[in-house]
């Protein structure tokens, strides 16, 4: 069953009509082909002309479609032979992020996402996405493993933030970030980080310190959510939209200041439209990158990640 966004029921109402058009015809025997066409046209342009000039409050919804490839999608799609590891060998394992070892385009390497999950009792078992510190040292287990072999990394970033519950805090929350962060900036192999929804707040950036950092076009990444920013500045979670404005957290705005490398197209309509040409899109992204990290010596790696991040802080101090 398709989904619709607020904004799309003009498009929900076109399409209803196009579908009741098709069934009269499929039934009666009736020749509607023209009038399916025509309006099959205006439903084209609709699509275009509303997705063409998104508000960053309403791709900040798109970010969040339930109907988005998630990570376990790309992973079926893109990795041959996934082998999931699971478990951070101090307390337990974290479903909220899915990890472990595989073959993309014959290349082995590591990869690792958050994992918001697909129904209500799938999103349950996977804490919608929200990662706990183990969740965390799942990662950075990882992250030495592909240090260890020499593979490659690649992460999928899609999470509101990581878990705010007293548990998480009494575990070492905020520890468990700052350590995967700093085990990515200490990789000697390439690392690719893709935001394929929502990158939210430290629960993101704590796997996406990366050598090259993709992100959707109807993504979002930020370092809180427009609710929770509306909430403490407008003490309302009603002027979201106006907070989303000011967080500049869209694909294009953190293109043009530098905080992501690349903005991966999406089919008219979201990625939740077509799912396998968006993952298929991601993919040859993720091997572009790879292509031009591939011969760059390890210690090299290593300083220009570091330089990459810290000339960020430069920049939003200056």
């Amino acid at each position: 069953m398709q989904h619709y966004l607020e904004f799309e029921k003009p498009i929900a109402e076109l399409e209803s009509k196009i579908k009741e058009l098709r069934k009269l015809s499929d039934g009666d025997g009736v020749n509607i082909v023209d009038e399916v066409a025509r309006l099959q046209g205006k439903l084209d342009r609709l699509l275009n002309q509303t997705y063409s000039k998104l508000t960053p409050w309403q791709k900040a919804q798109v970010a969040r479609h339930a109907d988005r490839p998630h990570t376990s999608d790309y992973i079926a799609r893109l990795i041959d032979d996934f082998v999931p590891l699971a478990g951070d060998r101090f307390f337990g394992e974290d479903a909220a992020i899915v990890a472990g070892l595989g073959a993309f385009r014959g290349q082995s390497v590591v990869v690792m996402g958050h994992e918001k999950g697909a129904d209500t009792a799938d999103r349950v078992r996977h804490n919608f996405g929200y990662a706990r510190p183990e969740g965390y040292r799942k990662s950075v287990r990882l992250m030495n493993l592909a240090d260890q072999f020499r593979l490659p990394v690649i992460s999928l970033i899609d999470t509101a933030g990581a878990y705010p519950g007293i548990g998480a805090e009494e575990r070492g929350q905020a520890e468990a970030i700052a350590r995967s962060i700093e085990t990515s900036l200490q990789l000697g192999v390439p690392f690719v980080a893709v935001v394929i929804g929502e990158g939210g707040s430290g629960g993101a950036i704590a796997i996406a310190v990366a050598d090259r950092v993709l992100m959707l076009e109807h993504a979002i990444y930020s370092v809180i959510s427009p609710e929770g920013c509306a909430s403490i500045l407008w003490r309302s979670g009603d002027e979201a939209a106006q907070a989303a404005e000011a967080l500049r957290m869209t694909a294009q705005d953190l293109d043009k200041l530098g905080v992501i490398d690349e903005v991966i197209s999406e089919p008219v309509g979201g990625a939740q439209r077509d799912p396998e040409v968006q993952i298929d899109r991601v993919g040859d992204a993720i091997a572009r990158a790879l292509d031009e990290l591939k011969d760059v010596p390890p210690g090299e790696l290593v300083t220009r990640r570091r330089d990459k991040f810290m000339e960020m802080g430069r920049k939003s101090l200056s």
